[in-house]
């Protein structure tokens, strides 16, 4: 490499450093701009001035849109999960969080620049979800619950987890028998969430109580709030336990059990007597917090290797049939005997090159596999397979196009086949000419694989965000997500970088 280009990428290092530094500050400026409108929020009456956070797809949202909508207040800010709006509250992008009872006390606890207003904003009841034409399961799981409150099991439980009065944690006797399936988003404490890589909380415990009472082997997933009704409505999980509450809508679409507990609505706001405490942790101990503290960085590895198993195999798959549809459609321009083939490919590269990929992976999982009992890797992997298939067949079919037409006739010269010329002379061109567009490619596919979690799997951002929503430390979680998937790829782009010098190495 000469010194000229040596200074040159110097250069360029040092203005990107710049822009970065300079994009930094503007975001710190914004953000003091952002906390300078805060409103503080003092009784329930303040939330018609106030920027409100809830979680998506809750009872609570419903209950604090109504609210807003009565006094002609503007609408909540809606977040993926609890600890996301926790987040923001504390960052000052929002002046009040409306959430259930027990977990807002709980992240009070964990955040001590925050309180709850004493005032309730309403009352509701939990209880499990089941899907809506099981009543036979229903029935059985109606008659646990009762028994379990007659047994007085669940103040047990409550003590155990909330007022810390008891030590109850249930044993199952029964390990045989089928698997008692069931969704829950493990980011709401004490309910559910996880402690020593392991979901626990209240609503575990009575799952695995209804398990073995029902003579079956609790299996427990993990996925976002907003899936696991569509995953019981659809038939993938047998129950959803995850504080639901019984509203019109949902009840068209799945059955509620009998009532587990009862739970008040409340307001966090931030405390001002106490926004001047700084949390001084060293990094030291943010590390051992984020990734030491019960083997957390556990979750990141398993992550990692799902993660590597679906971008592995999907690019496979894409690779293998962006080829053949795009040789057939070569074919087709160059012969016109596969039309039909022509149009249906076609056809599918405008409908998934259309629609997001999470749309795709949700439709494939909830619809296309609604009914077949199938490893949640091996739909991720046929999802973005799929995907993929349709982006490599554009960008070999460039390729393939790129190649001069003499190289064509003179095959047809020689007295080859078309697919002979294609395979010997014209593929091998048209994969050398795009390496860098099929690598490109390979790049995006292992970044879209981090929607996994919408239908329960753990991949490597799931993993992170597992870490941060138990922690409460956005940066330490998310940047070590960031520098995997940075090494992964940077490891990919120098491959193929030199699998390009190599292949240049016979135009010298």
């Amino acid at each position: 490499m000469s010194s000229q280009t040596i200074n040159m990428t110097l250069s360029i290092l040092k203005k990107t450093a710049y822009a970065i530094l300079f994009l930094v500050t503007a975001l710190n400026i914004s953000a003091c701009d952002t906390d300078s409108h805060s409103n503080q929020v003092r009784a329930i009456e303040d939330l018609c001035k106030a920027r409100v956070g809830v979680q998506i797809g809750t009872t609570v949202e419903i209950a604090t849109n109504e609210y807003l909508e009565q006094h002609n207040c503007p609408p909540v800010e809606r977040f993926n999960s609890s600890p996301d709006s926790i987040a923001a509250l504390t960052q000052g992008k929002l002046d009040a969080v409306v959430m259930d009872e027990l977990p807002a006390v709980k992240f009070v606890e964990k955040n001590p620049t925050l309180k709850i207003l004493n005032t309730p904003f309403k009352t509701e009841s939990y209880a499990i979800i089941l899907p809506k034409e099981n009543n036979e399961l229903m029935e059985k799981i109606n008659t646990v619950i009762d028994d379990i409150h007659n047994e007085k099991l669940y103040e047990r439980i409550y003590n155990t987890y909330v007022t810390h009065t008891d030590n109850y944690h249930y044993t199952a006797v029964n390990n045989d028998g089928p698997e008692f399936i069931i969704a829950t988003s493990p980011d709401f404490p004490p309910y559910e969430y996880y402690e020593n890589n392991e979901i626990v909380g209240i609503e575990i415990e009575l799952a695995k109580i209804i398990a073995d009472r029902l003579h079956m082997k609790l299996k427990i997933e993990s996925m976002e709030f907003d899936s696991i009704i569509n995953a019981v409505s659809s038939g993938k999980v047998h129950a959803g336990f995850s504080g639901f509450s019984k509203t019109e809508e949902r009840a068209k679409v799945i059955n509620f059990t009998h009532t587990i507990c009862s739970s008040q609505i409340f307001v966090i706001v931030p405390d001002h007597s106490k926004t001047s405490v700084q949390n001084h942790s060293s990094f030291t101990d943010k590390f051992y917090n984020n990734f030491i503290k019960e083997d957390r960085w556990k979750m990141l590895v398993s992550g990692l290797m799902t993660t590597i198993i679906i971008s592995v195999f999907s690019a496979i798959i894409g690779l293998l049939g962006g080829t053949v549809m795009a040789v057939i459609r070569i074919m087709n321009n160059r012969t016109g005997n596969f039309r039909i083939l022509n149009f249906l490919i076609r056809m599918y590269v405008n409908i998934i090159r259309g629609t997001p990929v999470m749309v795709q992976l949700l439709i494939i999982y909830y619809i296309i596999f609604a009914s077949v009992d199938i490893s949640k890797i091996v739909v991720a992997i046929v999802a973005f397979g799929l995907n993929s298939m349709a982006y490599t067949e554009e960008i070999i079919r460039a390729g393939m196009k790129s190649v001069p037409t003499g190289q064509f006739e003179a095959g047809y010269a020689l007295g080859l086949k078309p697919f002979t010329i294609i395979r010997h002379i014209i593929l091998p061109q048209a994969f050398k000419n795009n390496l860098p567009a099929l690598a490109n490619e390979g790049i995006s596919l292992i970044k879209e694989t981090s929607i996994c979690g919408y239908i329960g799997l753990m991949d490597l951002t799931r993993g992170g965000v597992v870490i941060r929503n138990t922690t409460f430390e956005a940066f330490m979680p998310l940047l070590a997500v960031a520098l995997i998937y940075l090494a992964i790829i940077g490891t990919l782009s120098a491959c193929v970088a030199r699998l390009e010098r190599n292949l240049k190495k016979n135009e010298r």
